[in-house]
């Protein structure tokens, strides 16, 4: 393999930045490059982005090289950048620093004090990254895949990466030296170091020409003034849960931000981060302590905040036209349903009511305030009834989910703990299960096992969807707009029918408030426990409290269900689907009153059911009654035999063409 020959690399870049353009909607030609190095030049722009589908375009060959060896070209573009200003310079810059000042006043001097024609001490040359007053970074390739945390490897060290997670911990923005300036306290000559690491060991002894000849052993003392400073902030992302093997440790990566990168990601934020992957390179003592072992970091280029939808179209493709016909199909709700867990026997309304779970409804904000769209379930009931089997395939399922169980977890491991950073020694913040599912579900096992106090920690969450901390001097607010599903046992271990249900559940009423649907899954040793639970008992709605919550449940619901069908409008089949699962949560509820109350015949339920639809007048069409008595669960035969009752009676009467029932 031929060594390359930078030195016409870097009049290809030259050539590029100079004359690469793009036409506007007018057809004019604009240097985009160009003019970004005008603003560069006046200082009205900081960093320089360099995006290589421009250099695509332009030298295919140039970004394979880019990518295989980002370090080198990002200074080789750097060095090309700072060639080119004075070109682009056409006044005076106005906003100057302290630096500047010291860099012009330090070369005043110097041409005052030299000889013509002499050349400067190689010790005291000024760096490039002194005299360099902007930033340069790469925007990756549109072709290039984002890779999974766990497949960047050693081939990848030095070459320019994308990959995917979610954030974990993020650092304060703290000023890192780039240039560290001494000057002697013997000769006074001026000394600079440049640092590439996060940490440094500074110099001592001069090394000067005069010191060394003289042997006076001066010594170097930091001039904080005349040194360079850049924002760098260290960041932690893990890999979605999705991306886990099953059975092994989440793997994280740490990223080092700086300069305009910083303060754009959150912990809980999915991000996507381009950048270089580099050993960390130790000095001095902690070199010696580290020994053989290196470290692996990624120097952030570009982040970019992933929302809800991009991250999900990032795994999946296009549908298929098979996929959009079975879509289109009348049993499609069904079949998804049954798709959840499939090997669980029955339990076919807790599945559908999964599945809106993982759907979700729409957020809204009516006059500032916001109402979650998320959907939140518990699922009560005995010892062995699938309920953790449930819980365990929806994280399985959902791409962004976190599972936890109640006993292991605390307030602080669900919402945020305070943390000292390995190398400022300042306490940040790590995301809890909550902020890490943010988007997502949570799923959270033996409920009724955590203490009360962690208990509380998450009443926010349900319903602001947001976590507000307020720990060693740190005031922030953290997004957790996730969905809870959460599966407990009853008070006694099993539900006792002889209690009532507030003394089997044992939940505090602004908790259960916050779920949006309740059930009780019952184990019941007895032989027609089938039958029990084949009848519906469908007036339990209106002999029972319902609150505003319960109403934007339904709201969730019923969008959650337009959603899956994939159209902006909710109809009135989605509504009549929404009540009917809050029934049946009601209904595995107080399943058990049905065997002391007086069981209801079905003809008596269906003229109760007639008699809701009627709102003004005395009539209501056929077809929507007969709907609406087999969504709550009754064949036609059944509906037909009451109609026909209640006509002897002499209650109501159908026309002939038998469109409408009226009310005597």
């Amino acid at each position: 393999m031929a060594l390359k020959d930078y030195a016409l690399e870097k009049e290809k870049v030259k050539k590029f930045l100079q004359e690469f353009y793009q036409d506007d909607e007018l057809g004019k030609k604009q240097f985009k490059y160009g003019n970004q190095l005008v603003r560069l030049a006046h200082r009205e722009q900081v960093a320089m982005y360099i995006d290589l589908d421009d250099v695509t375009e332009d030298d295919p060959e140039l970004v394979d090289s880019i990518c295989e060896n980002t370090k080198r070209y990002a200074r080789l573009f750097a060095d090309a950048v700072q060639e080119l200003l004075p070109q682009y310079k056409e006044r005076e810059v106005v906003n100057k620093d302290v630096l500047d000042v010291y860099i012009e006043h330090r070369l005043m001097m110097e041409q005052r004090s030299r000889d013509p024609g002499a050349a400067r001490s190689p010790q005291n040359q000024y760096p490039p990254e002194l005299m360099r007053r902007f930033e340069l970074y790469f925007q990756g390739p549109s072709s290039s895949k984002p890779r999974v945390i766990r497949e960047v490897r050693a081939d990848s060290v030095g070459k320019l990466v994308t990959v995917r997670g979610i954030v974990t911990r993020v650092s304060e923005v703290k000023p890192r030296m780039v240039v560290a300036t001494y000057t002697c306290d013997q000769c006074g000559a001026e000394t600079y170091q440049p640092i590439q690491s996060p940490t440094f060991m500074p110099l001592i002894m001069c090394p000067s020409q005069e010191c060394q000849t003289n042997r006076s052993g001066g010594r170097l003392y930091l001039q904080t003034r005349g040194s360079k400073f850049i924002k760098f902030q260290e960041m932690k992302m893990q890999e979605h849960s999705d991306q886990v093997p099953v059975g092994n440790i989440p793997r994280s990566i740490t990223v080092l931000v700086e300069g305009e990168n910083t303060r754009i990601a959150q912990p809980g934020d999915h991000v996507s981060v381009t950048g270089i992957f580099l050993p960390i390179l130790r000095t001095g003592f902690r070199q010696v302590v580290q020994g053989l072992l290196s470290e692996t970091y990624l120097e952030a280029h570009r982040i970019v905040k992933m929302s809800k939808s991009e991250d999900d179209e990032s795994g999946a493709g296009e549908l298929s036209r098979e996929e959009l016909r079975q879509i289109a199909e009348e049993d499609f709700y069904e079949k998804l349903a049954a798709s959840i867990a499939p090997e669980i026997y029955g339990h076919e309304d807790v599945k559908k009511a999964l599945l809106l779970l993982l759907v979700g409804g729409v957020d809204q904000s009516p006059r500032g305030m916001k109402i979650r769209g998320n959907i939140n379930i518990c699922l009560m009931g005995d010892p062995g009834v699938a309920k953790s089997q449930l819980l365990s395939y929806i994280d399985r399922l959902a791409p962004r989910s976190q599972y936890t169980t109640g006993r292991g977890s605390s307030g602080v491991g669900l919402t945020a703990a305070v943390l000292r950073d390995s190398v400022s020694g300042e306490l940040t913040l790590e995301g809890g299960a909550l902020v890490l599912a943010d988007q997502g579900v949570c799923c959270i096992d033996e409920f009724d096992k955590m203490a009360e106090a962690d208990r509380t920690a998450i009443h926010e969450v349900m319903e602001q969807q947001t976590i507000s901390i307020a720990k060693a001097g740190i005031l922030t607010t953290l997004n957790a707009r996730c969905s809870i599903l959460a599966a407990a046992n009853p008070a006694y271990g099993r539900y006792n029918p002889r209690r009532s249900l507030e003394q089997n559940i044992q939940l505090p009423a602004a908790l259960l408030s916050r779920f949006d649907l309740l059930w009780l899954i019952q184990d019941r040793p007895d032989r027609d426990n089938d039958l029990r639970l084949a009848q519906h008992i469908t007036y339990v709605h209106q002999h029972t409290y319902t609150s505003a919550r319960t109403l934007l449940a339904i709201l969730r619901l019923s969008t959650a269900l337009a959603r899956l069908r994939m159209v902006d409008t909710v109809e009135k089949e989605d509504v009549n689907e929404a009540i009917r699962l809050m029934e049946m949560s009601k209904d595995s509820l107080l399943g058990d009153k049905g065997q002391t109350a007086r069981t209801q015949r079905p003809a008596d339920v269906i003229f109760a059911t007639v008699r809701e639809l009627v709102s003004e007048g005395r009539s209501v069409r056929f077809s929507e009654a007969e709907q609406r008595c087999i969504s709550r669960g009754f064949t036609p035969a059944q509906f037909q035999a009451a109609l026909d009752e209640y006509e002897e009676l002499n209650v109501w009467q159908v026309n002939t063409a038998r469109t409408r029932i009226t009310f005597v």
